[in-house]
């Protein structure tokens, strides 16, 4: 099946423009349920576009619930049941908007720092403690850590053992990434915040291995308002240039980062 997709603008973010696109074919019925979507290799050659930027357009499109993948077979689009979850995450450059996003994280990673302590296993320990060494190194070599930071909460997810929660903050994680680099840009500008999150993470991460859950939970409930705290005494120089960090391309991926 071929379609004539209509092209793509140069220097906007590609991803986000190949999975519009895609997405209209869809609601217009041009893509009815249980077509097939082309081959990556087509929608590269369609689209002039990186292998890489379909994959993160079709991941963005099964967060959304409009296709999904058959063993084997491709990307198939579905039958949507409901009206997905969808925000406007270019719209979230303000102060405001980014201290919301962490009031959502802090909801949901409390708990899933709990249920980490009461379901992990040795090796989500081993796991966990990995990704926090990673973390160190790339803040060390000057990095922003943002992509270390999402396998560390990445690792207490899994450890949660709960695939709901997960799948939650998977696709909540692609509205979440520019909040993310804000947070971490102004923890980065001052060695007292960067121990203070270096010290939040190694507390979430021993209530975690002792099994405390209730301990964990509010570990991971005190980062979310310190970091809070810490969003609020960034100046507004600051700001302006957290504006421009926000409207970067976001990537779908797992994990409320930070």
């Amino acid at each position: 099946m071929t379609i004539q997709f209509k092209s793509i603008t140069p220097g906007a973010c590609l991803s986000d423009q190949v999975a519009d696109v895609l997405t209209a074919e869809i609601r217009a019925g041009r893509l009815a349920v249980g077509d097939k979507l082309p081959t990556e290799a087509a929608l590269v050659e369609q689209f002039s576009v990186s292998r890489t930027v379909v994959r993160e357009a079709v991941s963005r499109l099964k967060s959304l619930g409009l296709v999904d993948s058959r063993q084997g077979s491709g990307v198939y689009v579905k039958e949507l049941g409901f009206s997905p979850l969808n925000f406007d995450a270019k719209s979230a450059v303000s102060k405001q908007a980014v201290i919301q996003m962490v009031e959502v994280r802090r909801a949901l990673e409390a708990e899933v720092a709990g249920l980490a302590a009461q379901r992990r296993t040795l090796s989500d320990i081993k796991r966990i403690r990995q990704s926090i060494a990673a973390l160190d190194k790339a803040v060390q070599a000057g990095g922003d850590g943002v992509e270390e930071d999402v396998q560390y909460h990445r690792a207490i997810a899994e450890a949660a053992r709960n695939p709901f929660l997960i799948g939650t903050l998977e696709y909540l994680g692609q509205f979440l990434q520019g909040a993310t680099r804000v947070t971490r840009a102004n923890e980065a500008r001052r060695a007292d915040f960067a121990r203070q999150v270096r010290d939040e993470h190694d507390k979430i991460f021993r209530a975690i291995e002792a099994g405390d859950a209730t301990a964990a939970r509010k570990a991971a409930a005190r980062h979310m308002d310190n970091a809070i705290l810490r969003i609020e005494q960034a100046d507004p120089a600051f700001w302006q240039q957290a504006g421009v960090q926000l409207a970067r391309p976001l990537v779908s991926g797992l994990a409320l980062r930070r």
